[in-house]
């Protein structure tokens, strides 16, 4: 029986999670994408907080009436600005079973711009 595509993205979201991790250092970077929204969190899983969020849904984002190809970018550049404030410099991806492409690799590469190193 064929799967479903979420049931698909949760096998590869379970296979991408056995082998990495977040650290206080160096966080995981979660991306969650949705229809019409993507939020980011940079997560410490030893200890299991949240250190920094960010998403579409801010003030700053939905002000302007972009497609969500850059509405992702705008999120991007938004968690680098925050994970710098913080003193984050290094991250681990985490594209949470989604393929690396459109939206999550546009959001990537915003951040890889505004600094995150991963």
């Amino acid at each position: 029986m064929a799967l479903t595509k979420q049931e698909r993205r949760l096998r590869i979201k379970r296979r991408i999670r056995k082998s990495i991790s977040g650290t206080a250092e160096r966080p995981r970077m979660s991306v969650f994408r949705s229809n019409k929204q993507i939020s980011v969190q940079l997560i410490d899983d030893i200890s299991g907080k949240t250190l920094v969020a960010t998403t579409s849904l801010v003030k700053d984002i939905t002000e302007k009436k972009v497609t969500k190809l850059e509405q992702a970018e705008l999120v991007g550049q938004a968690i680098a600005e925050k994970a710098k404030a913080a003193g984050i410099t290094g991250v681990v991806f985490d594209r949470n079973g989604y393929l690396y492409h459109g939206r999550i690799k546009s959001l990537a590469d915003a951040a890889r711009k505004g600094g995150l190193e991963f």
